[in-house]
This record gives C-alpha cells, sequence and structure tokens, in this order.
C-alpha cells in the first residue's frame, strides 16, 4: 500500500498576495510552543516529507522476465531529471562560490571564525539583489504586481540566513532551514513544475541539496524502502569503516555526510560523532533510521529555542497559527526553553525595599546546618557520588524507556513530529543534570 504525503501548496497565479519583508517572532523558550502551531510549521514538515518521500526507491515490474525490482536514486543517476529552475539555482550556488575568491581569508590568527566571511556575505548581501533576477524565473520574482512589498524581499530574507551569520561567524542547522525555506518559497511561487512533481522533487534534493551540503541526513539515503532495506543497500554500520564509506560516498547521500566528516573530524567515529555511532547499531534497515531521523530533526531542530530563534517568518512562510494544529503536550525540549525575562516582580517594581542592616550575603543553598559546620563539603557534580556511577556504555534504551516515549509534534499526514510528552518516570528522574541526548528509536 503507497503512502499518501501531501504536497506544499501552490499559490494561483491570479492570487492577491501581500508579501512582507521576514521578521523574527521567536523571542523566548514559550514561543517555540506558538512556532509548533504555525502555519509555518506545518509548510516546512509538507515540504520536508515531500522532499523525503521522493527519494524512496520505485518498485518495478518486468511482466516478460516474471519479477519485480526496484529503482534506487544515486547521486550519480543518469535517469535524474534537473529541471532549467533546479539548473539556474545551481548556477547561483556556483555563483556564491566563486565570490569567496575576491574575499579571500585572513592570514591573521584567530580563535573562532575568519573575519573575512563578515567581507564575503556583505558583498553577497550587496550582489543579492542582482543574483536572484539574474538566475530566478521570472514568474517568482514577479508573482503578485499588487504587492506593495515584492516577493523577491522573502527570498532574499532566506537565502542570507542560509549563509550563516556573520555576527557569530557560526553555522549550523538553523541556517539550512532557511535554505529549506528559501526553496520552499520558490515551490510555493511556482518555479518548479509540477507537471512531474516526483522528477522535481528529486531533483531539488540532488540537484540542489545534495550538492550543497544543505541537511543530507533530512533526505537520508537514496536506498530507504518504506519499511527495511533493500537487498543490496550498504550496511549502516559501514559507516565506521573508512574504506567503505570512501566507497559509498560518491552514490549515496547517507555516506557522502558521512565521508565529509572525516574530511574534517579525527579521531575515533564513536568519539566525534557518538550519535552517528548509535546509529549505525540499528538493525530494523534504512527506512526505521528515516523514520527516527525525521523525529529527531523535529525534537533536536524545530523544537529548540537555540535554533529557531532565528527563523524569520513573512507571509510564505507565516507566524499565523495554523487552524489545524492541536496543542503539543508539555515535554522536556518545551519545559526547558529558556526565558528572557528572569525577573519576578511586575514591570516598574523594584521589589522590596532594602532593610536598614543587612547581613552577610550567602549562596541561598547554603544551609544553616552546612553554614555552621567545621567540616568543609566540596562541591561535587551530582552524578559523582559513588552509588550512582555507572561505566559509560553505549547501549539502546530498554523496552520500558520505549513505552516511556511518546509520540512527536503534529506533523500532516500519518506522520506526527511533535515533541514526546514528558512522563511521570521521567520528571522524576530529572535532576540538575539532564539525561545525555541519544536517539531513542535506535534499538533492535
Amino acid at each position: 500500500m503507497s503512502i499518501i504525503v501531501p504536497r506544499l501548496s501552490v499559490l494561483q497565479a491570479s492570487a492577491v498576495c501581500s508579501f512582507t519583508s521576514p521578521v523574527k517572532r521567536i523571542n523566548e523558550g514559550h514561543d517555540v510552543s506558538s512556532f509548533l502551531r504555525s502555519k509555518a510549521y506545518h509548510d516546512i514538515m509538507v515540504f520536508l516529507l515531500q522532499l523525503n518521500r521522493a527519494m524512496f526507491p520505485c518498485r518495478l515490474s518486468d511482466p516478460v522476465k516474471n519479477e519485480r525490482t526496484a529503482r534506487i536514486w544515486k547521486i550519480d543517476s543518469p535517469k535524474l531529471i534537473l529541471s532549467e529552475t533546479v539548473r539556474q539555482i545551481r548556477a547561483l550556488l556556483v555563483e556564491l562560490n566563486t565570490i569567496i575568491d575576491d574575499v579571500p581569508p585572513d592570514p591573521g590568527p584567530r580563535r573562532f571564525g575568519n573575519v573575512s566571511f563578515r567581507r564575503w556575505y556583505d558583498t553577497v548581501e550587496a550582489q543579492l539583489p542582482t543574483l536572484l533576477s539574474r538566475y530566478l524565473p521570472d514568474r517568482v520574482l514577479s508573482f503578485s504586481k499588487s504587492s506593495v512589498v515584492a516577493p523577491q524581499a522573502e527570498l532574499q530574507s532566506y537565502l542570507l540566513g542560509a549563509l550563516g551569520s556573520s555576527q557569530r561567524l557560526d553555522y549550523g542547522t538553523g541556517h539550512e532551514l532557511s535554505f529549506l525555506a528559501f526553496l520552499g518559497c520558490i515551490w510555493k511561487l511556482g518555479g518548479f513544475s509540477t507537471d512531474s512533481a516526483e522528477d522535481e522533487e528529486r531533483g531539488i534534493v540532488l540537484g540542489i541539496i545534495e550538492p550543497a551540503q544543505y541537511g543530507p541526513a533530512i533526505s537520508d539515503t537514496d536506498e530507504t524502502p518504506t519499511e527495511g532495506s533493500l537487498p543490496n543497500a550498504p550496511d549502516p554500520a559501514d559507516v565506521v569503516k573508512v574504506a567503505a564509506v570512501g566507497r559509498e560516498r560518491a552514490t549515496n547521500m547517507y555516506f557522502s555526510a558521512i565521508g565529509f566528516i572525516y574530511d574534517v573530524k579525527k579521531g575515533p567515529f564513536w568519539e566525534h560523532s557518538p550519535m552517528l555511532y548509535d546509529i549505525s547499531g540499528v538493525r530494523g534497515g534504512w527506512a526505521k533510521i528515516n523514520k527516527g531521523m525525521i523525529k529527531m530533526y523535529v525534537a533536536e531542530v524545530l523544537s529548540k529555542f537555540p535554533v529557531v530563534q532565528h527563523f524569520y517568518f513573512g507571509s510564505l512562510f507565516s507566524w499565523d497559527e495554523d487552524p489545524e494544529a492541536t496543542s503539543a503536550p508539555d515535554s522536556i525540549h518545551i519545559a526547558n526553553q529558556p526565558s528572557q525575562n528572569h525577573s519576578k516582580f511586575p514591570q516598574g517594581d523594584t521589589g522590596p525595599a532594602p532593610t536598614a542592616k543587612l547581613g552577610n550575603t550567602k549562596a541561598p543553598w547554603v544551609s544553616a546546618t552546612s553554614a555552621a559546620s567545621s567540616t568543609f563539603v566540596g562541591t561535587a557534580a551530582p552524578w559523582s557520588k559513588r552509588s550512582t556511577v555507572t561505566s559509560p556504555t553505549l547501549a539502546f534504551p530498554s523496552q520500558t524507556e520505549q513505552r516511556n516515549i511518546s509520540q512527536t509534534p503534529r506533523m500532516p499526514s500519518n506522520i506526527n513530529p511533535r515533541p514526546a510528552a514528558q512522563n511521570a518516570s521521567e520528571k522524576q528522574t530529572m535532576g540538575a543534570v539532564p539525561p545525555p541526548t541519544r536517539a531513542p528509536w535506535a534499538k533492535d
């Protein structure tokens, strides 16, 4: 039985649209809950899932030989069809890369990122209106002439957001999310052909996302069936074998991403990539890995304030609440979101006036007994008690732990991506030090 996944809706050319310059909406931790109920979240998940589903193998039947085979989509697949829009966006990315030659890296000492990135970013920002006009279809840039703000304002905002932070000199999954939104805007504005939607979606994944190294783990492997793995699919455990990674990275998206990790990191794989090492032990096949990574993307990216706080909202990815959204239950991710307002007094109230005589200033956790005691008690981590120390292992969650994991936040169609609700046992075990993050679904 085939799985029907909805596609991101395309705006009608005759529709009256009011585009806006994207603005920041996620300012505090509790805003993440509003984001998970927004139209933007819904559209992001719809677009993500449709691209993911397009990479599943196609089942073929040969009536002459009376046998059934599967067509897979590799990076260098000769049957891959690239539309004109896909080729133009590829050319745009190449143009952005050539600008690096005009802004060489700074040779001076540095602790974090190279400061020349700021000059490159400013150069790209100044040239971006011209670049978008050169490489994007006219039907996208002139979609609605009745709008005061042109759609180019939203496209430019998301593409700039996909280049990294010129202020912090960093790059992360939040910037990859902006690039996904940039492609989603083009899809909504009719820039991609929908005559053969699956061919276009595969062109977006293999023609744009993979060469640019944007979110390869989201699209996962090109040999992912709905259940299990194909007979000739590479073994997930081969990620720890350098020779196997070198052999598969030229054709397999997942191993291509693993190969990049080997290029930039040294040392044992389990040490610098413990999460991927846990995933390599999954024996449920690539289908289970694919489903688990989507759930993890929702929990570790879309539900984390430090990541999504830099995502901006306009008209194409709207902050308005999705009328079909349901309130997500409280979860570990939502409950532990930071807040900018730490004051316990109302605005304008500075609290009680100070007394005439102040006592010694002590930390609030110093009790009278401990203060009067002559025996010094050193500060120790809560987990350093001898009775609770256990040897670190790479074990997967037990069956009891798996039963305590509830469904993740809302996802379109038949998949629910909202963060898992925090159950009673988790509330009892949660202490000052949160448990280590690992794939809860990575179990045989």
